[in-house]
């Protein structure tokens, strides 16, 4: 008999393994070919095994969410256990030590986005953490503020046009670092805020200008690449169409609470 709709579903099998087992299963999937091409994307291969994310990403659905483990793997030190560690990590357990101490040893934009994309922009501490790191003197503590702000852009739903709007005083001067991968982070940040709402899209594209505009280099990238985005005629419509849908979502979900 053929199931319906209702009846089917995904199972999903959730595997307890400890950081040995994992880092076993890790090495058994490796690839040098894999590894050999990191250098091309700018990544550190050493303690590297080879595994595609999409491989990672199979392991972490198998494995649920165990904040213990993300842990070990984390202070193991290899490159796809550390990536691992952010996909099954609980947001909820995390703490400001354990942000600046895993902050402090990213090594690349790979492991310091997808920790910022996948665990960090979804602890408590997201927003404190993006404003301090902005300060920070290394690179890819200082890029993980500006990724952790364009997450925020991303995900976090509740968060009010303000909170954004106060960032950008932050963008402006972290634009001022020249380093390749600050900057393009920046750029992100100022892009994902400006494709957030109207509002934030003028607040965004006005200091993109001025950032295009000065005589400093860092600033005149960011400034340029953010523009690309921000006074897009594509983005711009997409926001007006959203914000004119808007009213009537409410309005709905108001009659659907009436009646």
């Amino acid at each position: 008999m053929t199931r319906g709709p209702q009846e089917r579903h995904i199972e999903i099998r959730i595997d307890k393994m400890d950081r040995d087992e994992v880092l076993k299963w890790l090495e058994r999937r490796g690839s040098r070919r894999v590894v050999e091409g990191m250098a091309r994307y700018g990544i550190p291969s050493r303690g590297a095994f080879g595994v595609p994310m999409g491989t990672l990403l199979t392991l972490a659905r198998r494995l649920g969410k165990d904040h213990e483990l993300a842990t070990a793997l984390w202070e193991s030190g290899r490159y796809e256990a550390r990536l691992l560690a952010a996909l099954v990590g609980d947001p909820q357990r995390v703490t400001r030590r354990q942000m600046d101490a895993w902050a402090a040893g990213f090594e690349s934009w790979a492991d310091c986005d997808t920790v910022c994309f996948k665990l960090f922009d979804r602890t408590p501490f997201a927003w404190e953490k993006a404003r301090r790191w902005a300060a920070s003197p290394r690179e890819f503590v200082k890029r993980g503020a500006f990724v952790l702000m364009a997450c925020l852009a991303l995900h976090d739903k509740a968060a009010l046009d303000k909170d954004f709007s106060a960032l950008l005083p932050l963008i402006e001067t972290g634009a001022r670092d020249e380093r390749n991968f600050v900057k393009k982070a920046v750029s992100w940040a100022l892009r994902a805020i400006g494709e957030r709402s109207l509002a934030l899209n003028a607040a965004a594209l006005a200091t993109a200008k001025r950032l295009a505009s000065s005589e400093q280099a860092g600033c005149q990238w960011v400034g340029k690449d953010a523009l690309r985005a921000v006074a897009s005629p594509k983005v711009r419509s997409r926001l007006t169409r959203r914000n004119q849908a808007a009213p009537a979502i409410k309005h709905t979900k108001r009659g659907a609470t009436k009646r």
